[in-house]
């Protein structure tokens, strides 16, 4: 049996076999009969099992037994070499080479560090095959040493202790324990995850006379935990550095007020070094000495000098108390301030008496009190004065028999200034509100003693009571349009003149705008150089009314401005151009700040009848004086062609044209040739402006078309083929 060092893995070991295998089958390639070698020795692992004997759970100091069992099937009965590797927790713990199936690793004396999740890897002509895990738990654990550093200590020293757990692997719990008599132990613990010891101190109290130390360790397996037992216990004896102190108080614990009290405190030391003493009462410190063995202390007793007195002794971590309850008596009773009045007007009588009950032989004072220090007033039992408001404040007076002084309970006295007359505004400065918002007033009085008591009034109905200094705030947030109630308020606090009223407050409502529109006379369009009216207007709202009307081009151009007290505005534009073509609409706005803009209107500016009708003549006569050129231009060219045989027929023909439109003239007065209408076209269009009639545009126009062809032996007539009449009405 061979045991390898236990840092070697497993991973390591398979890397060996690894190569070990390589190098026999490399051996076995270069050989003779290498063929007939092979097929002799085959053989297969079936399994490898692990086994514990004599459990899987072995008590701590036992034998213990590792067993590995490789389970092979061979084609002939030939001598094999195994391997056999038996891990714990992934670390070689055991490696041996047999001829046998099985291999044992023995352990005498198992521990609890030989607890682990053991697994076994048999190798064998460079086949290897590995066990499944098996866990062994080693139950109970080594019993723990315990050491103490000294074996005697002083009182307010610590004592250091040491806990072993040999043969045990960490991680370790380790399980300290202070033990008194007729008491609990006190315990602590430690995680050590490190190593198998731990140290822990304790430190010696107060009446700790001779101490008892053990110890126990702790441990996880597999989510339980197990505990050692117990360590041997380790005594540790205790000497006191100073003895209790004593506290007494001179001449009795039981004295009377006025009377001078001594304490006294000492103690007994064995090395008098770094030794204080410290006397003091309801944890204020009153009187202390260093490096002495008593301490003195001595006061005028007092009433509140009655309480617990401690007497402690202090000497490193060291320290000792003595109590002693002291009762004093009284020796009269606290005085009593009486004051004619606590409320009174200014420039009234105020008098203040100072007494104690059942005693009349003591100094008495009266005094004010005052921030930075009470004012005596007087030096007696009895005080009058004429007030005035300054004199406001509390009052004490003192009384003092046998050099103990004792005071009053304060008496506070107020005086009263009458209030002024209150003035009610609004807040926002000016009578009014916008309707729909709330309003704010304020109530003020400049004079009087506070506090004041305010009250607002809407009417006659009071709305609000406000107790302050100098002034209050009402929000009144139910505003209406037709509400004509006056606001008021009082004022008035505890002197006897009474309450002051302010004067009526009327409040104007304001009525924001509501649909603005904006109309013209005339609508959309618009003649050159007419006039245009516009009217702005609004359903509703407050006077006086801002009312402005802007053009809307490229940018906003503002027109027209007016203050207007009516819900309306009318603005006249005169001799509108081209260029007061656009869009127009109007804004309103009133003391509510809100401005309403109208919807747009768009106004075109259009030609005048007669800038149409001169552009109209203007065209008729361009196209008259057209045909009347293209006729003559006609004629000229048949004249030319026809020769001097033509002219005379010309000639007729021209007679007996113009005959005819004569006779049609003088028959028809309403009808004109197109060579008189444009002679005469001039005047009648003169005449035509002069009498503004409407039949500028519907003048007519006449024209004759006449066709010249050659003369036909076999026809002695020249026919006039027609004659068209246009622009008038009655025309066929």
């Amino acid at each position: 049996m061979n045991r390898s060092h236990p840092a070697k893995t497993k991973k390591h070991v398979l890397r060996d076999y690894n190569e070990m295998t390589v190098r026999k089958i490399c051996s076995c390639i270069t050989g003779t009969g290498s063929d007939i070698y092979t097929q002799e020795r085959v053989f297969t692992f079936n399994r490898v099992e692990i086994k514990v004997q004599p459990s899987v759970k072995v008590k701590n100091g036992a034998p213990m037994s590792i067993v590995c069992h490789a389970d092979i099937s061979k084609s002939t009965n030939f001598q094999l070499k195994h391997n056999f590797t038996i891990f714990k927790d992934g670390k070689l713990v055991f490696m041996t080479v047999s001829g046998k199936g099985d291999a044992r690793y023995e352990i005498p004396v198992a521990r609890s560090s030989d607890t682990g999740d053991y697994e076994c890897t048999v190798e064998a002509d460079g086949k290897a095959k590995s066990s499944n895990s098996l866990h062994v738990w080693v139950t109970g654990m080594t019993k723990p040493i315990l050491t103490a550093e000294k074996k005697e200590v002083l009182e307010g020293e610590v004592v250091k202790l040491r806990c072993e757990l040999p043969e045990e692997v960490p991680p370790l719990y380790f399980f300290f324990r202070k033990i008194k008599m007729n008491s609990t132990p006190k315990e602590k613990f430690v995680f050590e995850p490190h190593r198998n010891f731990s140290v822990m101190e304790f430190s010696v109290e107060e009446d700790d006379n001779i101490l008892q130390f053990d110890c126990f360790g702790r441990r996880n397996v597999k989510l339980e935990f197990e505990s050692s037992k117990h360590s041997n216990t380790t005594l540790v004896t205790v000497r006191e550095p100073f003895i209790k102190p004593t506290l007494n108080a001179k001449p009795s614990s039981n004295i009377t007020e006025g009377d001078r009290i001594q304490f006294e405190c000492s103690t007994v030391v064995a090395q008098m070094r770094d030794i204080e003493i410290i006397l003091q009462k309801n944890k204020t410190i009153l009187s202390s000495v260093r490096d002495e063995k008593l301490l003195k202390y001595s006061a005028v007793a007092t009433l509140e000098d009655s309480g617990e007195y401690l007497c402690k002794v202090e000497q490193g971590r060291t320290s000792k108390t003595t109590k002693l309850n002291v009762i004093v008596s009284e020796l009269f009773p606290k005085p009593i301030l009486a004051a004619s009045m606590s409320k009174l007007d200014e420039n009234k009588e105020l008098t203040l008496n100072c007494s104690i009950s059942g005693f009349q032989k003591a100094n008495f004072s009266i005094l004010r009190k005052n921030s930075n220090g009470d004012i005596c007033l007087k030096n007696s039992g009895n005080l009058t004065i004429i007030v005035n408001v300054n004199d406001t404040g509390s009052y004490i007076c003192k009384a003092e028999v046998k050099g103990i002084v004792k005071e009053s309970k304060p008496v506070r006295i107020n005086v009263y200034a009458p209030v002024s007359k209150p003035t009610l505004s609004v807040a926002s400065g000016l009578p009014e509100v916008v309707l729909g918002k709330p309003l704010q007033l304020i109530c003020r009085s400049v004079m009087g003693t506070p506090p004041i008591t305010f009250r607002f009034y809407k009417g006659n109905e009071i709305k609000k009571t406000v107790i302050n200094d100098t002034y209050a705030t009402f929000l009144d947030k139910n505003i209406t349009q037709n509400d004509k109630r006056g606001y008021k308020c009082d004022a008035r606090n505890n002197h006897s003149s009474g309450m002051k009223t302010s004067n009526i407050l009327n409040i104007t409502v304001i009525v924001p705008i509501r649909n603005a529109s904006l109309g013209s006379i005339p609508y959309e369009e618009v003649e050159d150089g007419s006039e245009t009216v516009f009217l702005c207007s609004v359903n509703e709202g407050s006077w006086p009314i801002r009312f402005r009307i802007f053009r809307k081009t490229d940018r906003e151009v503002l027109l027209f401005e007016k203050n207007e007290n009516a819900d309306r505005v009318m603005w006249r534009k005169e001799a509108m151009n081209r260029r007061d073509t656009g869009t127009y609409y109007c804004m309103a706005s009133n003391r509510a700040n809100v401005d309403v803009k109208s919807r747009p209107i768009t106004i075109s500016v259009v030609l005048a009848a007669w800038q149409k009708g001169v552009i109209a003549a203007f065209v008729l006569i361009l196209i008259a004086g057209a045909v009347t050129l293209t006729l003559w231009w006609f004629l000229c060219k048949k004249k030319k062609a026809k020769g001097p045989s033509m002219e005379m027929s010309g000639s007729a023909l021209a007679t007996n044209l113009t005959s005819e439109k004569l006779t049609r003239q003088h028959n028809d007065g309403d009808y004109y040739s197109g060579s008189g209408y444009i002679e005469d076209s001039e005047n009648h269009m003169k005449s035509t402006d002069e009498n503004k009639g409407p039949d500028l545009e519907s003048a007519e126009v006449e024209y004759t078309e006449v066709e010249v062809s050659t003369l036909d032996p076999h026809r002695d007539s020249v026919e006039n083929r027609h004659s068209r009449i246009q622009g008038h009405p009655d025309a066929t």
